[in-house]
């Protein structure tokens, strides 16, 4: 089958999600939110193509089905709701716990299950559900960036899909049969390179788009629980249920030594031989493409400084640094000037300064657009370079 996007040999997870979201910008074929990029894309046609599921043999035996909570799968949560099915729903990036049963009103209308499926009802028509909680969910739906015929799956690189999933499978929750769908727009099916899975990547079994339904007969392992190894105490204080599942199967006797408990000499092992694979899906992920821009960098180690301009006065050091790494764009040195409305980045080379300028231009953090460029003037002290202030993007 041709696809409407080409993906070339060579490339990284994050050279495709880039690839999709500026052929969906560019072809105007997204719905609010805009722009796309770093979401799950609310294509033209979710509903459409979300309507589809209601056909398939696998949601007609479910009972309890669990849906992600971003917009574009807003009309699948309906349609489970609608069909009187037990709807649960991710916490938004996992703050406050894992997941959030929706529970509509006695004698709900249809518009008031269309409410129930928004993020307000979550909000307002939701109970949490525990990690203890003894559930078997029959269906599993996600959102995603990219998805292959063969059942290969890329999110939004912020790996919260495959935790979620690793999270309910450490529970009981689900196993390795549990159907997995994604619903995407045609554009978001491409060729993605096997080399490009881990073993903690979730897959998919039925793909659904506004023109077809696609059953990729996938038949790569599901996580069946998380991989501790790949992750570090920030992680579990940034994710409190985390935490929480950690303790949970540290009493239970099994091996929860998190990457920084890790030997020495293991951990220089890795780092000798150019490893990954002790990292979290989306750190790995941005090192290896770091790796793969200090490779095509035309000059290197040579220092390039970012200038980041009209940052909030309400935005604390600490969050910047998250939000810098969760877009792949942390720097060798962070000179803060908070109180200035303003930061300077170090990057190893321009290839790196450069990746950091595309990603974050047009981006808003504690309700300011930021400022993005080169510094006018590169090498020396940032706070006493003249930087030129850019137009807002």
């Amino acid at each position: 089958m041709s696809h409407l996007i080409k993906i070339n040999p060579g490339v990284t997870k994050w050279d495709i999600r880039q690839k999709i979201w500026d052929y969906i910008e560019d072809n105007n074929l997204a719905d609010f939110p805009r722009p796309v990029h770093h979401r799950i894309p609310n294509f033209k046609g979710a509903s459409h193509a979300g309507s589809s599921l209601s056909c398939l043999k696998e949601f007609k035996c479910s009972k309890i089905v669990k849906v992600n909570p971003d917009k574009p799968q807003q009309h699948v949560r309906y349609l489970v709701l609608e069909a009187g099915k037990t709807l649960l729903v991710p916490t938004p990036r996992l703050r406050t716990g894992l997941f959030n049963r929706i529970v509509p009103p006695t004698g709900a209308t249809k518009d008031v299950l269309r409410i129930c499926s928004t993020s307000k009802g979550v909000k307002d028509y939701s109970v949490p559900v525990g990690l203890d909680a003894k559930v078997k969910v029959d269906l599993v739906v996600v959102g995603s960036v990219a998805v292959s015929e063969k059942g290969w799956r890329l999110g939004k690189g912020e790996g919260f899909a495959d935790m979620e999933y690793a999270m309910i499978a450490a529970m009981g929750a689900v196993n390795d049969s549990t159907v997995v769908v994604t619903v995407v727009h045609d554009c978001q099916v491409v060729d993605i390179p096997d080399e490009l899975i881990d073993n903690h990547d979730l897959t998919v079994d039925y793909i659904l788009t506004p023109t077809k339904v696609i059953k990729t007969e996938c038949t790569h392992p599901k996580p069946q629980g998380i991989f501790w190894f790949k992750f570090d105490a920030h992680m579990l204080d940034k994710i409190p249920v985390l935490r929480k599942l950690r303790h949970m199967e540290k009493q239970a006797g099994k091996d929860v030594t998190l990457k920084n408990e890790l030997p020495n000499a293991t951990v220089k092992q890795d780092k000798a031989a150019g490893s990954q694979k002790h990292l979290p899906q989306s750190l790995a992920e941005g090192c290896k493409n770091n790796n793969d821009l200090q490779s095509q960098a035309a000059i290197a180690d040579e220092i390039t400084t970012v200038y980041v301009g009209n940052i909030s006065p309400s935005l604390r050091v600490s969050e910047f640094k998250v939000f810098l790494k969760e877009h792949k764009a942390t720097p060798l040195r962070l000179n803060w000037q908070g109180a200035q409305g303003r930061a300077f980045l170090d990057y190893k080379n321009k290839a790196l300064a450069q990746n950091t300028v595309d990603a974050l231009r047009g981006l808003i953090i504690n309700g300011s657009s930021i400022w993005v460029d080169f510094a006018k003037t590169q090498r020396g002290n940032p706070k006493t370079l003249n930087f030129q202030k850019t137009q807002r993007q």
